[in-house]
């Protein structure tokens, strides 16, 4: 049996190698990156990207499936992540015409990220 704290050191371990090849993957496709890992509020947001006049709020998901990653971002996950956004805008306004989005991506192990565009709705 694995301890506690060897179990999260590796799952610590593996959001940040899931954090790290969302970035490449996002970047890749043109995104520029603003923020990582911003807490504000109780929530947290992974990712925070801009490509064009449209900023991303990415929550990423780093499972050995990626099947698992993507029922990982329940009403809670999500209700946290809005409020962080919202305190990110209230420090950030963005232009009026941008377009605001929340994305998520998947990683799996061996995989390619898997980006999901506006994955669900800002609360």
């Amino acid at each position: 049996m694995i301890a506690p704290e060897k179990r999260r050191r590796a799952t610590y371990r593996r959001g940040l190698h899931g954090e790290a090849m969302a970035l490449l993957a996002l970047m890749l496709k043109g995104y520029r990156p603003l923020a990582t890992r911003f807490a504000a509020a109780g929530g947290e947001i992974d990712l925070i990207m801009r490509r064009g006049r449209t900023t991303v709020f990415v929550e990423v998901k780093a499972r050995a499936a990626l099947a698992d990653a993507q029922i990982a971002i329940d009403a809670h996950k999500r209700r946290r992540f809005s409020r962080a956004v919202r305190v990110w805008l209230a420090r950030h306004p963005p232009p009026p015409d941008a377009t605001l989005r929340a994305d998520a991506v998947f990683v799996g192990r061996r995989a390619w990220p898997v980006h999901l565009v506006d994955a669900f709705a800002i609360e």
